[in-house]
């Protein structure tokens, strides 16, 4: 792909988001009851090729174990309000009720209370009594810290996430975690992430990673790309991190790295053309805030909302437009595609032709 020249000193490299994407019907159509979404990663199989974002606005216990019934993979965050107080509902409540820039304030106070190792245990021991997979995340500043709490408490799938993660992490006051080696010496597999370029997704992927999140700055509640300056659209990030996956399968005689896309994943359309752009599945935050049944109230903010010297997030308030299950599976009462994520998304691979997922992966795509 040829760069555009920026200035006289500087190029870059067209890039295209969701919105500039669009999905190509071809000349077979089929039966959206035809049509198969399952996916495996490791030795978990799910009905549905979706992780529950680990947002404190979209997942508690109650909501992962609801969300895991339904055929998908809830992810606890173990940074969050659930692991770090025993009954957090009064102060989801009262988030809900904050003003204006009082938030921003407000979640960093609430959010200075240290993590409580014993309600890690409590809240994982939670969802595996449920009978249903168990994920949980933390940062990889945290990870060290509470790396065997959460092994000790039966995980079935660790996910090491923040607003970007390099193999290759240098830093002059403190020793960076080796993934690598961290990996390795676990006995659950790991998802990390998020990257968004084809080196940095192969350098994840060299160190043993099951999958990466792919993602950096787009999602609803980030304000990364104003903060920081740093972005990435996503169907361009995919499909590089996509080019990488084959390229490390190549490299590695035949080792399989899930890409997950994480960000920008606002709409069913979104969903349908991040697994076209080479995802095996997706991670969503923001469809789910719009639950009647979510704990952030209608509310939706993530970890970089309440960072103590520079956050890079808000809280964002959402129309709340169905349950949970509504969201997934319908009937949808809206035609902008907030509800019925699966149906849509089923009815896109028929409408293409294609049966499951590793073969709508290939289906065409132009820039619009």
């Amino acid at each position: 792909m040829s760069d555009i020249e920026i200035g006289r000193a500087k190029r870059a490299r067209r890039a295209y988001s969701f919105d500039d994407i669009a999905i190509v019907p071809s000349r077979r159509t089929r039966d959206p009851e035809e049509v198969s979404i399952d996916w495996q990663i490791d030795a978990y199989r799910f009905e549905l090729p979706i992780l529950a974002a680990p947002m404190d606005s979209v997942m508690s216990p109650r909501t992962a174990i609801e969300f895991g019934r339904h055929g998908g993979l809830g992810v606890l965050n173990l940074e969050g309000l659930w692991t770090r107080y025993a009954d957090p509902e009064p102060l989801l409540e009262e988030v809900a009720g904050l003003q204006g820039l009082e938030a921003t304030r407000r979640l960093q106070e609430i959010y200075t209370e240290p993590i409580k190792a014993e309600l890690i245990t409590e809240r994982l021991h939670e969802v595996r009594a449920a009978g249903v997979t168990v994920a949980g995340a933390l940062s990889p500043q945290r990870t060290k810290e509470f790396a065997k709490t959460v092994t000790d408490a039966g995980v079935d799938l660790f996910v090491i996430r923040g607003t970007t993660v390099s193999a290759e992490h240098v830093s002059s006051q403190s020793e960076p975690l080796n993934l690598k080696e961290f990996i390795y010496e676990l006995d659950v597999p790991v998802i990390v992430g998020g990257c968004a370029t084809h080196q940095a997704a192969l350098h994840l992927m060299r160190t043993g990673a099951a999958g990466v999140l792919v993602g950096f700055g787009g999602g609803a509640a980030h304000t990364t790309r104003t903060v920081l300056g740093i972005s990435v659209p996503m169907a361009s990030a995919l499909a590089d991190v996509a080019g990488a996956r084959r390229d490390y399968l190549d490299e590695s005689g035949g080792r399989y790295v899930h890409v997950i896309a994480d960000g920008s994943i606002g709409t069913s359309g979104d969903l349908s053309k991040a697994i076209a752009c080479g995802a095996d599945a997706v991670m969503v935050g923001s469809p789910f805030a719009r639950a009647t049944d979510a704990p952030g109230r209608g509310f939706h903010w993530g970890g970089e909302a309440h960072h103590a010297e520079l956050p890079r997030g808000k809280r964002v308030q959402f129309e709340q437009v169905g349950t949970f299950e509504e969201i997934l599976f319908g009937p949808s009462r809206v035609a902008d595609g907030t509800m019925n994520l699966i149906g849509a998304l089923k009815r896109s691979m028929a409408t293409t032709g294609y049966t499951d997922l590793k073969e709508f992966q290939r289906v065409e795509v132009i820039s619009s």
